[in-house]
């Protein structure tokens, strides 16, 4: 496959600081469509990893394509939504989701000189917000400001911000992690439907619209929303020299309307749960490391 079938693309990335080596040759490919979950120990890189991704932080070593575009500093192509939300108090829900696209598209000269045409421009920008609010089931909330939003509605606000710019890849840095549980799974079931859009899009001979890489702690919620876990771990065979992925392997999606296969997904847990976390079990870090061989051997029983 080229490079630039690729959302992402991460080849032999290493960072370190000062002696400290973090992140030890990773690569990593995500096609267009896929919802990756990013899963590891505290303090193993993940979050050094999305900020090089996300062109804020680059690695020492390696490079990083989105698009098939080298990232060297943040981008539309990338949008990111994390644990605690980012929005304007000062804003309308439906005014924080369009304020990508009054950046994007109008110059702070045009929006003084050219009155008419950006306050046209700018109707557009708000009926496109409202049909993404509209999208994560926040339609009627589109003109409550942030201090009048549960956790879960903020942050359905957050998602469809990153969103609406049409980003390559979406990053979701433990982006349910301050929710409560009913609230969490609601937001799960949004990322499913995604993964559902997703497919009918394939379906019908459409790029897909959502690539997503998410990070997270839980083990259930990585298996449940993810059709790809990746896990990043120091715990491997090669000693203390930075964080590699130990763990890529395909999940099976369990939409709404099927039923879950429990042993499958309790047996995943358990071999993920061992090959990431269990710092007892040093393994070749390339054991778990089989989701492009497996789904090649899926593509040809197909």
């Amino acid at each position: 496959m080229q490079t630039s079938d690729d959302a992402l693309r991460i080849e032999n990335l290493s960072h370190w600081y000062g002696d400290f080596r973090v992140l030890n040759q990773i690569n990593l490919r995500i096609t267009p469509g896929q919802i990756v979950a990013l899963v590891g120990p505290s303090g193993c890189g993940k979050s050094t990893l999305l900020k090089a991704i996300l062109g804020t932080h680059p690695a020492n070593e390696g490079r990083i394509l989105v698009d098939g575009n080298q990232v060297r500093t943040p981008s539309r192509n990338v949008g990111i939504v994390y644990q605690h939300y980012s929005l304007f108090d000062f804003l309308t829900a439906e005014a924080n989701v369009a304020f990508g696209l009054k950046l994007d598209e109008s110059s702070l000269a045009f929006r003084m000189l050219m009155i008419p045409q950006w306050l046209k421009m700018r109707a557009k920008h708000i009926e496109r917000a409202r049909a993404f609010l509209d999208s994560v089931k926040l339609g009627a909330a589109c003109g409550k400001y942030p201090a009048e939003l549960s956790g879960g509605m903020r942050q359905r606000v957050a998602i469809a911000q990153a969103l609406i710019l049409k980003p390559k890849l979406v990053l979701l840095d433990e982006p349910f992690g301050a929710l409560d549980e009913a609230t969490r799974e609601s937001l799960q079931m949004m990322l499913l439907g995604f993964y559902q859009e997703n497919l009918k899009a394939k379906q019908e001979g459409r790029t897909p619209e959502y690539t997503i890489l998410i990070v997270t702690h839980e083990l259930n919620e990585a298996i449940y929303v993810a059709n790809r876990v990746v896990g990043l771990s120091r715990f491997h065979d090669a000693g203390e020299q930075g964080a590699m992925i130990v763990y890529d392997r395909p999940c099976p999606i369990f939409l709404p309307d099927e039923p879950k296969d429990v042993e499958s997904f309790v047996q995943q847990r358990e071999e993920l749960r061992k090959a990431v976390f269990d710092p007892s079990y040093v393994k070749h870090h390339s054991k778990y490391v089989s989701f492009w061989e497996q789904l090649s051997e899926l593509a040809a029983s197909s």
